[in-house]
């Protein structure tokens, strides 16, 4: 006997359908979680990845403290942080008034942002120019007036006067070239210069750069040469420059803060090349006129060394090799700071405590080992951040110009310059033919697709203004 045929209900087919649905987005909820988790995992892997490079380059930091550190060690915390502390016993007889406190002898610091940061330094250019007050958002109403001391207003709401008051020392674009020098000595005033008779070492390098109010002459020539390329300067060094130059009429004088009346008399009485400083404010380490040059020859010479930045521990003056002590800023903490520095290539430190060791160098982590390093420390900044990876070179470009080339290019000078100020050799950097440039100079001009990089403000690393030239009239 057959059986009868049943009928599927309306209602049966309704919940099949249901089920099905509901399958599918189970499945498809299931798919759409692997596909996460696959680039989670990779996300993860790749960090972990980024964390080992720099927990490794730690460790070669670490090392190199220990072998360089005139006796500090370094103690790491994680793959970015460590502390630089001094040997106990060390006598810290340097007294903060201000905040009524010995100096310390311990100084935390993250080598991921050093690294960063003073990578960066290597790309920019850390002198004032046109370009650069033209890129800038309202870079003439407010930038420029905080330059100009005898101005006498928070801005330049008369552009013309303001002109009138930085076309002595303003360039149209940048004077000097990152990668321009191979090896640049930057000679501090350090009482420790007498020590050492580093005179002929200081002027073989392809450019020498002194601070303030330093003498160059045969009385300390042994100890601290005669070659003269640079001299960063501060306002109360500008009375006494005309005797400290001597005649020099080729050293190029970098003001450090402002222009003002003081400098105005100084400059109208020397033929001398004279630019303003950029302005970037450090707050990292070290302070004081020895770290701005450092900032100065890193943005234009590949190999930085120092010379007169050290003192004995158990200071209880500053001393100058040139005249009585003095009070100054806080040599332990500046020490500790330069260490970091060396073992992060980004200085070499030459001083009477390691004179018979000054020329090994195999401890300093390598160039490829420190762009590994800093590759890593972008990819987790950018991540942290919030940032695509993978912006490139020009990432931290928060501001975008391009360079007149109508005008904007011409040379610093005012139409009223003295007869002596007229002969200024400006045009020797200003005017400088681009294949008369180091191949290396050259070539990382190229790298940048002509893009120069300024600081904007302070030590973030994502405010840069940036501004473009044409690769084809740098290369005619």
């Amino acid at each position: 006997m057959k059986r009868p045929l049943h009928k599927t209900s309306p209602s049966s087919i309704g919940r099949q359908s249901i089920l099905y649905l509901i399958s599918a987005a189970a499945i498809f909820t299931l798919y759409l979680l692997a596909i996460q988790f696959t680039l989670f995992a990779g996300k993860n892997k790749i960090a972990s990845e980024h964390v080992e490079i720099l927990s490794g380059f730690q460790s070669s930091v670490k090392q190199c403290i220990a072998n360089r550190g005139f006796g500090l060690t370094a103690h790491i915390i994680d793959h970015c942080k460590l502390v630089l502390k001094f040997p106990e016993g060390t006598n810290s007889t340097w007294y903060n008034a201000q905040f009524k406190v010995f100096e310390p002898l311990e100084y935390s610091y993250d080598v991921c942002e050093a690294i960063l940061l003073w990578e960066q330094y290597r790309n920019m250019t850390t002198v004032l120019t046109r370009e650069y007050l033209d890129a800038r958002p309202d870079g003439w109403l407010d930038y420029a007036a905080k330059r100009i001391a005898q101005l006498g207003a928070e801005k330049c709401y008369n552009r013309s006067l303001c002109e009138e008051h930085l076309n002595l020392l303003l360039p149209g674009k940048p004077p000097f070239r990152p990668r321009q020098f191979k090896t640049c000595a930057v000679v501090g005033n350090s009482g420790d210069l007498l020590k050492t008779e580093f005179g002929k070492e200081i002027d073989s390098h392809d450019a020498v750069i002194r601070d303030n109010e330093a003498p160059v002459n045969n009385k300390y020539a042994k100890h601290v040469g005669l070659k003269r390329d640079f001299r960063l300067v501060v306002r109360g060094a500008a009375r006494n420059m005309v005797k400290i130059l001597d005649g020099s009429t080729d050293e190029v004088l970098i003001i450090k803060s402002v222009t003002h009346r003081d400098f105005n008399a100084m400059i109208k009485s020397i033929p001398n090349p004279v630019y303003l400083f950029q302005g970037i404010v450090l707050r990292r380490g070290a302070k004081g006129t020895g770290m701005k040059s450092i900032e100065l020859a890193l943005s234009m010479c590949e190999i930085v060394d120092i010379y007169g930045f050290t003192v004995d521990p158990g200071y209880t003056e500053w001393t100058r090799y040139f005249s009585t002590p003095r009070k100054g800023h806080n040599p332990l903490q500046g020490r500790a700071y330069y260490q970091l520095l060396e073992c992060l290539g980004v200085i070499r430190i030459h001083s009477p405590m390691r004179a018979e060791r000054m020329q090994d160098w195999s401890d300093v982590p390598s160039r490829e080992m420190i762009g590994r390093a800093h590759a890593a420390a972008l990819h987790l900044k950018r991540s942290q951040d919030g940032q695509v990876d993978g912006l490139g070179q020009f990432g931290s470009c928060k501001v975008w110009g391009n360079a007149d080339t109508n005008g904007n290019g011409r040379i610093s000078g005012s139409s009223d310059m003295s007869a002596l100020r007229k002969n200024s050799n400006y045009s020797k950097w200003e005017v400088m033919p681009f294949n008369s440039l180091r191949r290396e100079a050259q070539d990382h001009y190229v790298e940048m697709e002509g893009v120069s990089l300024y600081k904007m403000d302070g030590n973030k690393l994502d405010d840069l203004v940036c501004v473009k030239h044409s690769l084809i009239s740098e290369a005619q």
